[in-house]
This record gives C-alpha cells, structure tokens and sequence, in this order.
C-alpha cells in the first residue's frame, strides 16, 4: 500500500501544456527591468539645444561682425545736388540726387501713407520687424507661379536694406538685412521708421523720398497730393524707374491702378473713390517742363563742372550760357525735321549753337534724350565732308590766293586716287568763290595739292579742330573725324573777326549758401587768323547760300555757311553763321548706315534755318561779366577746356 502510493505520487507528472501529457509548455521570457528612456531624451535635447544656440550665436556673430555702423548710416550723406541754370538765371535742369526736405507721416494726406502699406507692407502695425504671415504668402504664391512675383520683405526690412546695406544678393546680407530690422524695431516706434522710410526712399528722376518726388513729377508738396497722385507715387516703389511717370505714362498710370485695387483689396479705400482716382490718372502726369529739356547740355555740363568748383561739393547751383528760346527753338526744328528724316533713313541729328565769345548757347545731343543719353554733338567723332572745307582755303588766302583766283575744275588723280565732283560735272577754269560755292571737289584737292595738306591740317588746329588729322590730300575732302562742337568753335573765329575761342557753358558757380566759387573772366587763344582773310572768306561763304549747295539755309538777312555730306551720304552737315552766332547742324546715323541721299543741303541746312531765321538779328544776349571778388580762384576752367578738347 504505502508502496503503491509512492509509485503513484513518483508517477504523477507535473502539467503539461494540454491534457492528457504531450510536449512539455515552454519556459516564460525572463523579466528585465523597464529602461528609463525620458530622462536619457531630455538629456540629449538639452544638449542639441545648447549646441544650436551655440551654432546660432556663431551665424549670428559671423554675419554680424561687419554690419554698419548704425549712427554713421543714419547721417549718411546724399549725393550733392547741382542745379542748372540759363544765362537769365532761370532753372533748366538739377543733377544728383534731389532731397527736399522731411516730412512726418502726421503731415501728409492719409491717402498716401494707406497707398504705400496697401502695397508694400499691409501688416507693418501688427509685426515685430519681420512678417511670417507675409513671408509664407510670398512663398506659396511664388512656388504656384513658379518665379518670383511677390515679394517678403516689410518696410522696416526695406528701411534696413537701403539704409545701410548694398544691394548685393547673398545670404549674408539677408541676415543681416533681418538682424537690422529686429535692432529697428527695438529702439524705434513704428511711425518712427515710417517716416525714415518715406523721406529716404528712392522714387526715382534723382529724387528721394516722398517730398522730393511729389515736387518733381507733381510740382507740388506732398502734403497736397490727391489720391490718384499719392497712388502714383506709391506705384514707383516697386522699380522707380520703369515706373517713372516722364519715362513711360502708360506703365504708370497702369502700376497706380494697381495700387488703388490694392487699397481696395486692403479696406484702405472705396471701389467707388477708387474709380474716381483711376478715372483721374491719365491727367496727373504733367507735360516735361524745362527742367527736363537741355538733357545732353546738362550732361555735358557736369562733365566739366570739377574744374571751376574747387574743394565744393556740396550743393551748388551753375549759371549756364544756355539761352532758353534758342534751345527750345533747337529741340523743336530736330523733332520736327527729324520726322521728314526718319523716311529718308536718318536716324539721328546733333546741334551746337555758339556765339562770338565761344559761349554754348544751344545744344541737342540727339533725338530724343529719353531714348538715348549719348551726347552726338560732343562725343560722336564723324567725317564732315565738305564743311571742312573753308579751311582749305582760308590756308589758300594766307597763302597769297583770293577768292578771284581761278583754278581748273578737271578730272585728277593722285597716287591713284582719283576724286570726283559730287554731281559728275567738270566745269573748267572757275574762281574759288564759285568752287566753294558749288563745293568742287576737285579744285579743293588742287588748291590743297599747291598750299601743302600739312599747312590745311595746321590752318585747322588754330581755328579750333582737336584730335589727329591726316597730313594728305584727302584731308581737303574732309576725311578726317571730327566731333560738332569742334567744328563750330573753329568756325566761330570766321564769324568773329579771327579771334579763336574755348568753347564753354559755364558763367558761374555757386555754393549752397549762395556764395560764388566761380565767375567766368574770359580768355581763349587771341587772334589766329588776319582780318582780311576772314573778311575775304565771309564773302565766299555768303555766295554758298545766295546761289550755292546751301540755298536752303537762306534765312533772308546775311549769313555764310557750307554744307558737308560724307561718303554714301553717311553724314549730313550744316554749318554756318548769322551775327553773333554760329551754329552746327549733323544728320546720321549711329552706325554709320547711309541715308537715302540726305545731303547737307537738304535736311541739315532746314534745320539750321529753323534755328537761326527766329533768331533775330541773331545777336546773343549780352552777359555782363562782373569782376570777381579777391577770394574767387583763377579761371582755371578756361584752360581746362582746352586741355580737355585735346585729349577726348
């Protein structure tokens, strides 16, 4: 019994993982501890966010080490502004960048403070320098339209950005561009960097700021500009220039639409007042005034201003020898000419005006300033044909010739070269008067063969022609380039008598407090050519107009002139004088193409009539020259001038 119980208790199995036995259950996986994973994470985020801070600060040190300094930027300087006036003292145009004066964001009508954030930064009240809700915007409406058609950037960005910064695009200079905007910020209000923005922003024509602009295009204060002015000044932000009111009218009066359904878009304005203001646009651009006119003369100015100035370079204001009828009266005989031109394949023209003294009382650089600032009659070196000819012989009459002597129009041929008359007629034996009046080719290459071409290229330099002339028998034909301006100034001692002149448009130069650092004394190079000769060379110029190529110019009281037209009719000339002024007329193109039998009789000897005949008895007005104070310098400039002509 107690045996059978052993074996029973020895035969009892302990349990299996189903009844009635089979393979023994499997052991339960050992229980580990749980890991303690929080603490471990924060850890490593406190350590990463140590590490960015510290990448951070680096970025923001290494971006921030060269920024401007602040105080400086704030007082930057403007270029000077250099204010252009006629002989009569009224003001024709100003150069540099024009600034006229702050004005607070309280002074102006509420239309145009509500233009500009409509436009450019609708949230600048609600942001601390920098707008995400802004910035997204941009992001997404540029992704959509796959280029860049929105810009991020708020005002205090923009402030930043033109106050201190270049406009270099790189990474740097965008954080840098934020790191100022949140410096901004912080230690102005936000009507504060309103108003710096609107009194340094670029607008365009040389101006700056709101006042500036409004006074340029609009001739009036900020302070009085109307909704659809204040939306076209607006429109100028996003590129000045394309949208400058006097360089495109269509574009702008386009972009200031715009800005008005920006208002509206913003609950800034009424669709009804804006209807009013757009229907409103077309009449707020205003006509070009004088101080637009002169373009290619006020060029020419500054180009030569360093000179008589000294150590000024502040403001300054420059009284011309500009007379402003006889530049309107230029202006408007090229535009109205250059019509006619224009079917005849002439795309350009240039004119000088000058008087006995050597003064520029007129100049037209080219068609339209607008299109093209080259100046034509400074800058453009062209052949002149037959209008060098009163050189040749004004070398023949010191050479013992008169204008009776006769000299045989015949075929001739030098060293190969073989010239012919312009219309292919031989006329003989005929004097020199008739030969310049029906401008001979052959008899000016004859003339030039027995007075030497040395001696005509020298005759030339002391009348007034700079540069390198040829020293050969082409010469006579005018084959040498010259620019306009020296062409007139070598004739000017034709009509004066014999005396060379320096050619020059400045009078007198003063500083901002209306202080004189310049008044023209006179000067030039005295005489440089006997009276007789030039007595006996007037007479033949008179005969070209009376019966000669320049007919055309005949403005019915007397006068002397010649026509001149390089080969293929490349270049057309005029030039000529009546009283005390001499004027210079170029019709081309410039590349050279040639015109369509343009000669310079025809189109250039119109205009020079359209000059001269309203000019009067076509004396210049006469300039009181006041001796200057002890303190004013040496008249430099009239060197200058000259030393200038032979090197450009």
């Amino acid at each position: 019994m107690a045996a059978s119980v052993r074996t029973a208790r020895r035969k009892k199995a302990p349990p299996t993982g189903r009844a009635g036995g089979g393979r023994p259950r499997a052991k339960p996986p050992p229980v580990r501890p749980r890991r303690r994973w929080l603490p471990w994470g924060l850890k490593w985020l406190a350590v990463t966010a140590i590490w960015s801070g510290v990448g951070l600060a680096a970025l923001l040190v290494w971006y921030g080490y060269d920024l401007p300094d602040i105080d400086d930027a704030l007082t930057t300087d403007r270029r000077p502004t250099i204010t252009l006036a006629a002989a009569d003292g009224t003001v024709v145009a100003t150069r540099g960048d024009r600034f006229a004066g702050a004005v607070r964001v309280e002074d102006l009508p509420p239309h145009l403070p509500r233009a500009i954030l409509a436009t450019e930064d609708r949230r600048f009240y609600d942001h601390f320098g920098v707008d995400p809700v802004g910035l997204a915007r941009a992001v997404v409406a540029n992704v959509s339209a796959g280029r860049v058609v929105q810009g991020g950037s708020t005002l205090t960005q923009q402030v930043a950005k033109n106050l201190f910064l270049s406009p270099e695009r790189s990474l740097r200079r965008k954080v840098q561009e934020l790191l100022l905007a949140l410096w901004l910020e912080r230690r102005f209000t936000k009507d504060q960097i309103f108003t710096i923005y609107l009194n340094r922003v670029y607008l365009g024509a040389g101006t700056y700021g709101v006042e500036a602009a409004a006074r340029t295009y609009f001739d009036k204060p900020a302070a009085r500009l109307g909704l659809a002015e204040s939306a076209m000044v607006a429109g100028l932000l996003k590129a000045p220039s394309r949208y400058n009111p006097r360089a495109n009218r269509k574009l702008a009066i386009a972009r200031a639409t715009q800005v008005l359904a920006n208002m509206v878009d913003a609950r800034m304005l009424t669709p009804e007042a804006a209807a009013r203001a757009e229907a409103d646009l077309p009449r707020v651009v205003r006509r070009r005034g004088p101080g637009n006119r002169a373009g290619h003369f006020g060029d020419w100015v500054m180009t030569r201003l360093a000179g008589y100035s000294g150590a000024e370079t502040g403001d300054r204001t420059v009284i011309t020898t500009l007379d402003r009828d006889l530049q309107a009266a230029a202006e408007a005989a090229v535009a109205r000419r250059m019509a006619e031109g224009r079917k005849r394949g002439a795309g350009q023209a240039a004119v000088v005006v000058m008087d006995g003294d050597g003064a520029v009382r007129a100049l037209v650089g080219g068609v339209d300033y607008r299109d093209s600032q080259f100046n034509r009659a400074t800058g453009a070196r062209r052949q002149p044909g037959s209008a060098f000819k009163p050189f040749v012989y004004l070398a023949a009459l010191e050479a013992g010739m008169t204008p009776d002597t006769v000299i045989e129009d015949a075929p001739i041929s030098v060293d190969g070269w073989s010239p012919a008359n312009w219309d292919g007629r031989y006329r003989g034996p005929i004097p020199l008067t008739e030969a310049l009046a029906r401008s001979v080719n052959t008899v000016a290459v004859r003339v030039a063969r027995r007075v030497g071409p040395g001696r005509v290229a020298a005759t030339a330099e002391r009348l007034g022609i700079t540069g390198d002339l040829p020293r050969d028998l082409s010469l006579a034909l005018g084959s040498a380039e010259v620019t306009l301006i020296d062409l007139v100034t070598a004739y000017v001692p034709i009509a004066n008598g014999g005396y060379g002149v320096f050619p020059h448009a400045i009078l007198e130069v003063r500083d901002r407090d209306g202080r004189t650092v310049y008044r023209r004394r006179g000067g030039g190079p005295g005489r440089v050519a006997e009276a007789a000769h030039v007595v006996a060379l007037r007479g033949m110029l008179a005969e070209v107009i009376r019966s000669g190529t320049g007919r055309a110019a005949d403005i019915g009281r007397p006068a002397g002139g010649k026509t001149g037209t390089s080969q293929d009719h490349r270049d057309a000339w005029f030039v000529g004088y009546a009283g005390n002024l001499v004027a210079g007329v170029w019709v081309g193109n410039d590349d050279g193409r040639p015109m369509k039998r343009v000669g310079g009789g025809g189109l250039p000897a119109r205009i020079w009539r359209d000059i001269l005949a309203p000019a009067g008895s076509g004396e210049a007005p006469v300039i009181e020259v006041i001796a200057a104070p002890d303190r004013t310098p040496a008249p430099a400039g009239d060197l200058l001038d000259r030393l200038r002509a032979l090197f450009d």
